[in-house]
């Protein structure tokens, strides 16, 4: 791995600042961001990530690279799940296998956020049709994993209750909130998107900083609880989406031509979701254990990706 890559991602202030939500929960401190401020944060930063790739859409010509792209998103969300879920019916029941399956084949919109702060830092550019591709794929893999748990706890039986999750999966709020602000971005004209520029760019990465500091808080509190229930969960949450992010790094120069856009597929392959997935699954599959399943995605998969994950998966398609 090229030490450089490693080194600026590690020196991020995003990414300090999540270190420092570590610190301060395992001492014990009592710094926190209020709910109300996290839930506002996390709104802004998908508003403004979709605006702006709305924008960029509207100024990109069509391609191959963009039908490609989505192709391979969609594709990927539907898949992962079905693999994953096999492998973790090996220690899990069929609920619990399910609902990580959904979250490892969905994506984590805030993984995705990092990660084009760490291509612009690395001055790699990309194209606005990857947000398009980011909440594409959120949906599909929340509907794949109930069908599976439906299949192997019931058999073949009728799947006329899908029209309610199907609704809830394309209404989830950060899927309509990031499709919305796309659409939103790629309509407004360059006057228009100017005038909110200061709200949409110029403070973007001061708010992302403070909600990974508010990431960081949460992960350190899951942690412990979660190491407590063995070392099978602890090594999927790292292995299989490092072999996601792997894959797709080598693979996506087959199809892709722009490193930023393999790198922003690679990162949504390897992330999990720990928003929307949970959220739904707590409608959707009640037996479910969210203090399995949210801290493998929250407290293992999303800090691997955003330290060792990211650059590791930058050198292979450079490399590539």
């Amino acid at each position: 791995m090229d030490l450089h890559l490693l080194v600026d991602n590690l020196t991020n202030p995003a990414l300090l600042f999540f270190v420092l939500g570590l610190f301060a929960s395992q001492v014990k401190s009592d710094l926190e961001i209020p709910p109300n401020s996290s839930k506002f944060i996390s709104l802004y930063l998908l508003f403004a990530i979709g605006f702006k790739g709305g924008q960029e859409l509207a100024h990109s010509a069509f391609s191959a690279d963009i039908v490609w792209a989505i192709v391979a998103g969609l594709l990927l969300a539907a898949l992962v799940p079905v693999y994953t879920y096999y492998i973790l019916r090996l220690k899990f029941s069929v609920e619990n296998s399910g609902a990580i399956a959904a979250a490892y084949g969905s994506v984590s919109a805030v993984t995705f956020v990092t990660a084009i702060s760490f291509l612009e830092m690395e001055g790699i550019s990309f194209g606005g049709h990857m947000v398009a591709v980011m909440a594409l794929m959120e949906a599909p893999s929340i509907i794949v994993g109930v069908l599976l748990m439906r299949f192997y706890a019931n058999g073949k039986k009728s799947c006329k209750d899908m029209g309610p999750i199907l609704k809830h999966a394309l209404t989830n709020g950060s899927v309509l909130l990031i499709l919305g602000s796309l659409i939103i971005g790629f309509m407004a004209n360059d006057a228009q998107a100017q005038g909110i520029k200061p709200f949409t760019t110029d403070i973007f990465k001061g708010f992302l900083a403070v909600f990974l500091l508010d990431m960081g808080i949460t992960s350190g509190k899951k942690i412990g609880a979660f190491l407590k229930k063995g070392w099978f969960a602890l090594l999927f949450a790292i292995i299989v989406p490092c072999i996601n992010g792997l894959m797709i790094a080598s693979a996506s120069g087959s199809f892709l031509t722009q490193d930023g856009d393999r790198f922003l597929l690679a990162i949504l392959a390897a992330s999990a979701s720990y928003i929307a997935v949970p959220a739904a699954m707590r409608i959707v599959a009640p037996k479910a254990n969210p203090s399995l399943y949210l801290p493998m995605a929250l407290a293992i998969t999303f800090p691997f990706n955003i330290t060792l994950g990211m650059p590791l998966y930058l050198q292979v398609i450079q490399m590539t």
